[in-house]
């Protein structure tokens, strides 16, 4: 299916905010919806937050507790000013656009300008999360009964560094038997940097070797992706490398130790108070 205007760029934070209202869901209840909140530029829509919003729907009718969705979205303002309404979100693993989601996205129209439609299946019918984006638009004849078209987005995921460093540490949980995991410290944190860097390095120069050799055809956006990848790279010598790699480690060991001492002597005056 084609899609037409913006990109909409979804945080995993959405995401896991979404999921975890589907799960807390009241007894009965077939889905969920929610404000979406983001930015809005000329080519995108990211999508950095959202909020569940307290509805019932039966097959005659839909309610929606609006009062709730606005006290909430004043309260964000207050927390980040920047993040504005820019569509809602409801779970189903249908597609499908419904008579009640028609009337719930006409609310949304009064409070943003063209939001977003997002669909998000929680349930997972496919194994994966799979969500579509949709933006409607008018249709009909001028001054008869008009409609409203849905077409769908392009949807891409993105993330801030910080999030990436929560990813990382779900994704360790897919491997563990009883599906959790727990922080790991400072130096094995560089450990697994340090050997992911390693297996990066060693794709890419499996890569340049097949091309070299005529196995690959070469791929000119590659190209320039690596040439920029080699400029970035600062002009040092292994042994002043090996210096400051060594200089950083010291520190971090300090670090470390000074924290390890600081726990240790918070212990020992908590015994000491109890005796």
């Amino acid at each position: 299916m084609s899609a037409f205007g913006p990109v909409v760029k979804i945080h995993p934070v959405v995401l896991a905010s979404i999921a975890d209202s589907y799960e807390r869901r009241n007894e009965g209840a077939s889905r969920v919806i929610g404000t979406l909140l983001g930015t809005i530029d000329k080519h995108a829509v990211k999508v950095t937050n959202c909020f569940a919003v307290p509805h019932t729907e039966t097959e005659e009718e839909v309610a929606v507790d609006m009062e709730f969705a606005k006290n909430m979205y004043d309260l964000h303002k207050k927390v980040s000013a920047s993040e504005v309404v820019v569509g809602w979100y409801a779970t189903g693993c249908c597609f499908n656009i419904t008579d009640h989601s028609l009337m719930i996205h006409k609310y949304y129209c009064r409070e943003a300008t063209n939001p977003i439609h997002l669909i998000v299946d929680t349930a997972l019918q496919s194994g994966k999360m799979n969500l579509r984006a949709y933006v409607s638009a008018q249709m009909g004849v001028p001054g008869k009964t008009v409609g409203m078209m849905f077409t769908p987005l392009s949807v891409e995921y993105i993330y801030y560094n910080n999030e990436r460093i929560g990813m990382d540490l779900l994704q360790r949980t897919r491997t563990t038997p009883t599906r959790t995991t727990g922080l790991t410290c400072d130096l094995s944190l560089v450990a697994c940097s340090a050997a992911k860097i390693q297996d990066m390095l060693a794709t890419v120069l499996s890569y340049i070797e097949d091309v070299l050799s005529g196995k690959v055809t070469a791929d000119t956006s590659v190209g320039r992706f690596l040439m920029d990848m080699v400029n970035k790279v600062p002009l040092v010598s292994a042994e002043d490398f090996g210096t400051m790699h060594n200089s950083n480690i010291n520190d971090l060991s300090m670090v470390m130790y000074l924290c390890n001492l600081a726990q240790a002597q918070i212990a020992l005056n908590e015994k000491l108070v109890l005796l």
